[in-house]
């Protein structure tokens, strides 16, 4: 299952459930294994799935029992339970885990059953950890507070530092030919899912609109893949309020995603559950006053800049909306505040931090090795040749004597 490492270095690799393409947690992880690499350790990604943008990056989570070694470290980025998860638990590695956060799984009850499930199972796998990671890193202060919370002793934060080149694009010309006109566009970026709280954000817009008159207009801009009955409820929500233009646009491409905030006045959130909230920086970046609800991350996120608001009254949030709206000298002094929380972010040596990470469990004691069951390994080989007859003889598979998904928990 071992070999030896080919120098006095470890390897040190990560480990997750899925690779994405263009959202936070993709980026973050391709940007380390490039630091990585830069500092002169082997390492690689490895994998459940990933997007086929980025396949090329990644290797299956299985080949890891192959070059597994007790002095390499793996970095292990926990959002969800997986198999990839309970794998590397169960190897010799030393462990670095990444919490991005997992949002509550009552979010998405009865909306996406399969998620429900997933967030669920990831909360209570992740409190079997404490005893297994050499080092526990929140990517927020907030997301730090729940891993000791959940008894993580030996913790730290690594920080989002995001890139911002995807805004430099040129915008897109149609969107700016279409919204670049006299009102004032109010933008939401995010996944219309549940704990991002869409819902909230086209009352206050639409409270907004009938309080003040505004000539207005409201920019939803994110992927709602998987979340079409939300979407539908959206919509629902749009037509018995008798709002006029609100777009939702789904997923964009980075000059669209450029054009929407160029265009915007202000950027406004709801979200009821972040673990950081990356769109809340790049309006800083397109210095956009954001507002934004006082949950979970997102006061650390706006590092004491932006408008926070406690009380999810419509009228009460279309009255702030209006005050940053009506007074150029308060939109000044909220974007001078911002910038210079983005100065203070983009300061931080994301490099040296991820390095005194993985040199700091290089010379802490070795942790007592952690138990599993006895059979893990034999039911682990069991589910890979159900997995092979499912895949490539999908007859034989369907003629096993158990009902289709039960052998999916046997790893």
């Amino acid at each position: 299952m071992t070999r030896q490492p080919s120098s006095n270095r470890p390897a040190v690799h990560q480990v997750l459930a899925t690779l994405g393409y263009g959202d936070a947690i993709g980026n973050e992880v391709i940007g380390i294994r490039k630091a990585l690499h830069l500092a002169g350790f082997e390492s690689d990604i490895f994998v459940e799935t990933s997007d086929s943008r980025v396949d090329h990056l990644c290797r299956d989570y299985r080949d890891l029992i192959d070059i597994s070694h007790p002095d390499n470290i793996l970095i292990h980025h926990f959002s969800i339970g997986s198999r990839a998860s309970r794998v590397a638990y169960a190897l010799p590695d030393r462990m670095v885990l990444i919490y991005h956060n997992i949002t509550p799984p009552e979010y998405f009850v009865g909306v996406h059953k399969d998620l429900v499930q997933l967030c669920y199972s990831g909360r209570r796998e992740l409190r079997a950890y404490p005893a297994r990671c050499d080092l526990a890193l929140g990517d927020s202060e907030f997301n730090k507070e729940e891993l000791e919370a959940l008894g993580f002793s030996r913790t730290g934060v690594l920080p989002v530092v995001p890139d911002f080149t995807h805004l430099d694009q040129t915008p897109d010309h149609t969107l700016v030919s279409e919204f670049d006109d006299d009102k004032l566009n109010i933008l939401f970026v995010g996944r219309m899912i549940p704990n991002k709280r869409i819902e909230d954000v086209i009352r206050f817009y639409h409270a907004y609109k009938v309080k003040y008159g505004r000539n207005a207009r409201l920019l939803l801009v994110g992927s709602y893949s998987g979340f079409e009955s939300y979407l539908a409820s959206l919509h629902h929500l749009i037509n018995s309020l008798g709002i006029s233009d609100v777009h939702i646009f789904g997923h964009v491409s980075n000059a669209e995603l450029t054009a929407c905030y160029d265009l915007a006045d202000l950027f406004l959130s709801a979200s009821e559950h972040e673990g950081f909230c990356v769109p809340l920086v790049e309006a800083f970046y397109k210095q956009l006053p954001v507002l934004a609800y006082d949950a979970a991350a997102v006061s650390s996120t706006l590092d004491g800049a932006g408008v926070l608001y406690k009380n999810k009254d419509p009228r009460h949030v279309a009255s702030i909306i209006n005050t940053v709206l009506s007074d150029v000298d308060i939109q000044g002094d909220i974007i001078d505040a911002q910038d210079q929380a983005l100065v203070r972010l983009q300061a931080i040596d994301f490099t040296t931090t991820l390095l005194e990470a993985i040199e700091r469990v290089r010379q802490s004691a070795r942790l007592p090795t952690v138990s599993i069951r006895w059979d893990f390994w034999q039911r682990f080989n069991e589910w890979e040749r159900l997995e092979e007859l499912r895949l490539y003889r999908p007859s034989a598979y369907e003629a096993l004597p158990f009902k289709l998904g039960e052998s999916s928990e046997s790893s």
